[in-house]
């Protein structure tokens, strides 16, 4: 999480992502009109870009250079940022169902112990640990 912050604080001003990019700041100002990226503005109006802005300059920049034109470019981004939130939510699943699995694995384990000696525990007493 902490590396999603880092990489969404606005900290470049234009200068420098003009030489990260190879990109004019004509170029950069028009991507911001046609809403492709959106930096963050200081109180004297100076835009600062994150690394996330960075990266979103060079795929734009790429697609640009491949032919796509403005509206392809949004398409484009529309469709991969839609495929990175599936993407989270399917891992938000997966771990889950991992939890639930391991509640299963520790309810079946202290239910029916696997090794002699163990005592099992009423059922009664694991109704508050466990719920249907």
């Amino acid at each position: 999480m902490r590396d999603h912050i880092r990489r969404n604080m606005p900290l470049l001003p234009m200068r420098i992502v003009t030489t990260l990019t190879e990109l004019t700041p004509r170029q950069i100002r028009y991507y911001e009109q046609q809403q492709l990226i959106h930096p963050a503005r200081t109180s004297g109006n100076q835009r600062l870009f994150s690394f996330n802005d960075v990266e979103r300059l060079l795929e734009i920049k790429a697609l640009i250079e491949k032919g796509v034109n403005t509206a392809g470019v949004k398409e484009v981004l529309v469709k991969s940022q839609q495929v990175l939130i599936a993407k989270q939510e399917v891992e938000k699943v997966k771990k889950e169902l991992s939890e639930k699995e391991l509640r299963k694995m520790l309810k079946q384990q202290l239910t029916h112990p696997l090794r002699p000696g163990q005592t099992l525990l009423n059922q009664g007493e694991m109704t508050r640990f466990f719920r249907h």
